[in-house]
């Protein structure tokens, strides 16, 4: 699979250079907290399971107090390394969001926060309030053509952003193209999607990086290893009740790490999965390869 996206790269600099470890020891911490913040999304691209008329649309959002639960603990690790709000969902749909970001900054002043949209509901003044709430970087994915691609160079350049502050992605690229990015069949969820890609027969026997780095947060409190598990199969904890620390290092956990850094995907729903896996968080691997 060729790199489309030019946010792989970047992302995997800055999951590197931004690697830590739990207290003395040499266990690594997630660098890359994603937040699913809600239920809802405003668009059914083809290639997104939420194409599919049986994806669920949930009228939920992540409360205040779970938000301040999870970014309480991430201070008390000292956590440095990237908050993205994205996942699953439009994130900019949260009218809390903004209250979020500043939440998130204040209690993480050397993260980086990052939100992904579609920038549908984007204008400067909406785009001016994400950054005075502590935003880093904003990622925009652009689907209805040049244009649009256009305009949103513009207003970014007219509210003042540097050109490190945001990222536009071309996401209207034909077919053949793979759409502008990285494509893949979502861990088996795209077999009723306007565009089908299907599930896995065989596993792949290929390595995983994704659980050595990334910790996924759905809005309801539930941990998932990434985001690729669009159905939601391989809970591995609650937040709302368990401490974001304990379920990095649980049982569940470490052996979904064991699995997937030694090519093993036999289990659900990697074993429907056909993503590439190693374009990112290898530092980290090599680290947890040490210790598992």
């Amino acid at each position: 699979m060729s790199i489309i996206d030019k946010n792989i790269p970047r992302k995997n600099k800055i999951t590197k250079d931004r690697i830590q470890f739990f207290g003395d020891t040499k266990i690594p911490l997630m660098s890359v907290v994603e937040i699913s913040n809600s239920g809802m999304c405003n668009r059914k691209c083809s290639f997104c399971p939420r194409s599919d008329p049986d994806y669920p649309d949930i009228n939920e959002f992540i409360s205040k107090d779970l938000h301040t639960k999870i970014f309480t603990e991430l201070s008390e690790l000292d956590y440095r390394g990237m908050i993205i709000y994205s996942g699953y969902v439009e994130p900019l749909l949260d009218k809390k969001i903004y209250e979020s970001i500043a939440e998130a900054r204040k209690l993480l002043p050397n993260a980086k926060i990052e939100i992904i949209t579609n920038g549908d509901v984007l204008n400067k003044e909406r785009l001016k309030k994400l950054f005075d709430s502590g935003l880093s970087t904003l990622l925009i994915s652009v689907y209805d053509g040049p244009e649009e691609e256009k305009n949103f160079y513009k207003i970014c350049s007219e509210t003042g952003l540097r050109k490190d502050q945001y990222v536009i992605r071309n996401r209207y690229l034909p077919q053949e193209s793979n759409f502008g990015l990285n494509i893949s069949n979502r861990s088996g969820t795209l077999t009723n999607s306007e565009y089908k890609i299907p599930a896995l027969d065989t596993a792949l026997n290929a390595k995983c990086n994704y659980p050595a780095y990334t910790f996924f947060i759905d809005y309801n409190g539930d941990v998932q290893m990434c985001s690729h598990d669009w159905a939601k199969k391989y809970i591995l904890g609650n937040v709302k009740n368990q401490k974001i620390i304990d379920i990095w290092l649980n049982k569940k956990f470490q052996n979904a790490r064991k699995k997937l850094l030694f090519s093993n995907r036999d289990f659900s729903p990697c074993n429907k999965c056909d993503v590439s896996g190693e374009l990112i968080g290898s530092k980290h691997a090599s680290e947890w390869i040490k210790k598992i």
